[in-house]
């Protein structure tokens, strides 16, 4: 198999991607329009709502770009579809995706060998030091199909086979 051949594919889920923006947009309209417009009160506290809302909708715009990209492994990186390495699989020591995880929505978590970087991409995935977070907007399937080719290759790794 060629290095570069994509072996698995993140993208996010249509549906998904809009109920996250249409939530994060209509929250950061109503804090925005709380603090401009809401019912009077301290001059302080109406100018925080309006920046926390203004805030938000940033986030929400980010969140729109970001999650328009898709996540791509290979046999040996993790990259976006725009060709940003996120973590090369030499270095991931374990994938979990367990119940209990700290992770993304129908997602799984990466435990790295060295810290790197911090990434945002909200709705797809995160790095934050040696823990990178894959999910979010994106589909339950193939977040674990994704989770289970990288499992199979660091057995492999392991194992030597």
């Amino acid at each position: 198999m060629d290095d570069t051949e994509v072996v698995a594919r993140i993208e996010a889920s249509g549906a998904r991607r809009v109920f996250g923006l249409v939530m994060l947009s209509g929250l950061g309209a109503m804090v925005l329009w709380l603090g401009l417009a809401g019912p009077g009160g301290a001059v302080p506290v109406r100018i925080g709502m309006a920046v926390l809302g203004l805030l938000v909708l940033w986030v929400a715009v980010v969140m729109h770009r970001a999650s328009a990209d898709s996540l791509e492994l290979t046999e040996t990186e993790l990259r976006t579809g725009s060709g940003l390495v996120i973590a090369r699989v030499a270095e991931i020591e374990t994938v979990d995706r367990g119940l209990f995880a700290f992770r993304p929505s129908n997602g799984f978590v990466l435990r790295l060998s060295e810290k790197k970087p911090r990434l945002w991409a909200p709705g797809l995935y995160w790095r934050f030091g040696r823990r990178v977070g894959i999910g979010g907007v994106a589909h339950a399937a193939e977040c674990r199909a994704m989770a289970d080719a990288l499992s199979v290759m660091l057995v492999k790794r392991n194992t030597g086979l």
